[in-house]
């Protein structure tokens, strides 16, 4: 595997390359055009800027998350082909970059939700957190807005302002489409891409609904392991495979964690590896990545990987706000190079006790 570290760009991340460059055994970033909407067409020009810019801080691009799915693909709207063909030709000046895994989701309206972006925990830190009492007490348009004051400034992925503020005219596009209509217009979506993956060899890592269950009555499918592997049969291709993220799988306790990951064998691209600390099974906060600090056990979770053969690219995900950082919510850089340091540690353990 190869351990990696999400940057937003150095117009939009508080933690410089030169800084990710510093933790040890971190070798790669997965990175994104932030400034980019949904449906637009990344150049190959400013795909080669931001693989220039990391390459000459010593590290490469590993991977990109996210190319973002326009509304028009999830609904399955008239006007899709014409997204999609934009999202084709993104994937082809993408490989003609060399770059090699693109991770997705197809999420209805939010991207990931939490009701708390600075939960203080006992020891001062502050984190991500979700109550679903939070979540059933708020009208959809209300939540944006109760959230927003804890994010230091910063756009959040997946809830930028200018789309929140449509956050109707969103809801009323999805108020006909229900998980078999979803499921639907994903299968026509990785059908329609499915080649230009081929020819280049673009793996295509979807990432788990977050929550894993509805939220505010809209459709999410890629919650468990069923609905994972019916999303891979109905595509039956190497490439059409997924991001493993614990903590998003791992909100629903009823999701086994290690079994799943080996029930993926072959088909997990990149993963996610973080810790949740469970209040109740409808309340969880984003602990640091310590076993003994959440509810999971990481060292099952990275053996798991390492049998099936896992060699992709991991991260550590969401940290918590410590030491004083003023960052974006869930990704500042102390935090996460702990956590990338701790899952480098664990998978040295593994590897050693294998031989």
């Amino acid at each position: 595997m190869e351990m990696t570290l999400r940057w937003y760009g150095s117009k939009f991340d508080t933690v410089t390359l030169k800084q990710i460059r510093q933790i040890p055994g971190v070798t790669g970033v997965i990175t994104t055009l932030y400034d980019t909407t949904p449906g637009e067409v990344w150049s190959q020009e400013r795909i080669r800027e931001m693989k220039a810019e990391v390459k000459a801080s010593g590290l490469h691009i590993s991977g990109i998350e996210s190319v973002n799915i326009h509304d028009a693909i999830k609904t399955g709207s008239e006007d899709r082909d014409f997204y999609i063909d934009n999202y084709i030709q993104t994937l082809e000046n993408l490989g003609k970059e060399d770059i090699h895994l693109v991770c997705y989701n197809f999420m209805p309206v939010f991207d990931w939700t939490r009701t708390e972006l600075a939960r203080v925990r006992p020891d001062g830190s502050t984190v991500l957190a979700y109550s679903q009492e939070t979540v059933d007490a708020l009208k959809p348009e209300e939540m944006f807005n109760s959230i927003a004051g804890d994010s230091n400034g910063m756009i959040m992925p997946g809830w930028e302002p200018e789309r929140m503020k449509n956050i109707k005219e969103l809801f009323a596009m999805y108020q006909d489409i229900d998980e078999e209509k979803l499921f639907d217009n994903l299968k026509y979506f990785l059908e329609r891409i499915m080649p230009v993956c081929d020819k280049y060899d673009i793996n295509m890592a979807i990432h788990p609904d977050d929550p894993a269950w509805s939220v505010f009555g809209l459709p999410r499918i890629i919650i468990n392991q069923t609905n994972i592997l019916r999303m891979m049969n109905m595509v039956d291709n190497p490439h059409n495979g997924v991001t493993f993220c614990s903590g998003s799988y791992g909100t629903n306790l009823e999701n086994n964690l290690p079994a799943m990951i080996r029930a993926l064998k072959g088909r997990i691209h990149f993963a996610h590896v973080r810790n949740l600390k469970f209040n109740s099974p409808t309340d969880f906060e984003e602990s640091a990545h310590l076993s003994s600090d959440g509810t999971f056990d990481m060292y099952e979770i990275m053996k798991a990987l390492y049998e099936i053969g896992f060699t992709g690219p991991i991260r550590p995900d969401h940290g918590r706000m410590i030491w004083d950082e003023v960052a974006m919510p869930g990704y500042g850089l102390y935090d996460r190079a702990l956590g990338a340091t701790y899952l480098n540690g664990l998978w040295e353990a593994i590897v050693k006790g294998a031989k």
